[in-house]
């Protein structure tokens, strides 16, 4: 587990500066929402179907960099696209 410090840190966990994106994983027949880099790191870490893909990692160590600030929210979701193209999986971007 990793540990987060600082006085924004809850700021930045749960930022709804992170575009939203709907992914869908196999198997399910609903369609997950990815609102913060929290939601992100939920389903990169727990729900993932596999952890061994290139992509999948560095969209790990993105997101994790974003929610301590030293990356912007923006690169954690292309990242995450990124390694939803390598795995598979379906996601739809949500427009506002």
């Amino acid at each position: 587990m990793f540990m987060m410090q600082g006085p924004n840190v809850m700021n930045r966990y749960t930022s709804h500066q992170f575009p939203a994106l709907r992914i869908l994983m196999s198997g399910q027949e609903k369609y997950s929402v990815v609102r913060t880099l929290g939601d992100a790191a939920t389903m990169l870490i727990s729900e993932w179907p596999g952890d061994d893909g290139e992509e999948y990692v560095v969209a790990v160590r993105t997101c994790l960099d974003a929610i301590r600030g030293t990356t912007p929210p923006g690169a954690a979701r292309e990242a995450l696209m990124r390694a939803a193209d390598e795995a598979g999986i379906r996601y739809l971007s949500v427009v506002h």
